[in-house]
């Protein structure tokens, strides 16, 4: 499985057609990023029905800044245009296994009425 490359001009559109996708932000500079890459990629092999895709964080600031990220690697999970995942550092196989099957089993209508509850109601949910 090839990863997919992130950048600003296909950003959006990956979002609207991956129902799962898993994203690393990383910098070529960054030993956590080099050491993480290998478990990334062999998940990436494993798993064909997710989209894992990485965002170079030097390449592609402004979407860093839009995801607030200030320490790599990170880990991004979205699954039908909700973020449902984050996790800053290098995982093991074994950790990033149990993020993937806890993204995967998630009530997404349950997020959907939280969120929704948020919007109209600050007090609804305590982040």
């Amino acid at each position: 499985m090839t990863l997919l490359v992130l950048n600003e001009d296909n950003f959006n559109q990956t979002i609207e057609a991956s129902p799962f996708i898993i994203i690393d932000f990383w910098a070529d500079w960054c030993a956590p990023c080099k050491q993480f890459a290998p478990v990334f990629e062999a998940a990436a092999a494993k798993h064909g029905n997710i989209v894992f895709a990485k965002i170079d964080t030097d390449a592609e600031r402004g979407l860093t800044n839009a995801f607030n990220i200030s320490s790599i690697p990170t880990l991004i999970i979205i699954r039908e245009k909700i973020m449902v995942v984050r996790e800053t550092g290098s995982l093991a196989s074994a950790e990033l296994e149990k993020l993937i099957e806890h993204a995967r089993i998630l009530d997404l209508e349950d997020i959907r009425t939280e969120i929704a509850a948020h919007e109209g109601d600050e007090d609804a949910i305590d982040w």
